[in-house]
């Protein structure tokens, strides 16, 4: 099922989300309508907040992109198109190398996109939906996806990473979006 994407000005996204305790419920259809609503919406990354859900989980798939993405487990390189889509339940991220501004986008902010600095190459732990961890290295695409999706469950958006030289042009659209938002709410 395709679910409504929250947008900027709802006060979820600024929240951050509760932990997941593996076996509480079975996250296996939030997690099928994760994907398909990311899918519709052609992301490439979604976070519970992003779809009103409290609760540490998202889901990325950068399998049709032509971007360059290295992954590691357990120190060996692996293809990161065989892991995707990907789920990560209460993930935890270590940046490991410099920091690289790239632009980014967000399903909760159409349209509207900007350079954000984040570290190259992350570490990540994180829970599988089966109760298994899953810790690996990645870099590039994957790297910044994991790390724009974490920040979500943290309450943080990737126009609080912006600089103020980047942000200061979607200044206009990102009030607009939450003047949009905030009146839809109230009628």
């Amino acid at each position: 099922m395709i679910l409504p994407v929250v947008q900027y000005g709802q006060a979820i996204l600024r929240r951050p989300a509760d932990r997941v305790r593996p076996g509480e419920s079975d996250l296996t259809p939030l997690i099928d309508d994760m994907l398909e609503t990311m899918t519709h919406h052609e992301g490439i990354g979604l976070a519970a907040p992003q779809i009103g859900r409290s609760i540490r989980l998202a889901v990325v798939d950068i399998s049709n992109s032509s971007a360059e993405a290295a992954m590691w487990i357990e120190g060996e390189p692996v293809d990161s198109r065989d892991h995707m889509p990907m789920v990560l339940i209460n993930p935890e991220i270590v940046p490991l190398d410099a920091m690289v501004e790239e632009s980014e986008g967000c399903l909760s902010f159409p349209g509207i996109f900007g350079l954000v600095p984040r570290p190259k190459t992350i570490e990540v732990r994180t829970l599988q939906p089966d109760g298994s961890r899953l810790h690996f290295r990645c870099n590039e695409l994957l790297a910044r996806v994991i790390q724009h999706e974490t920040d979500h469950l943290d309450g943080i958006l990737y126009i609080d990473r912006m600089t103020p030289a980047t942000l200061e042009p979607a200044r206009a659209d990102i009030e607009a979006l939450h003047r949009k938002t905030t009146r839809s709410r109230i009628s």
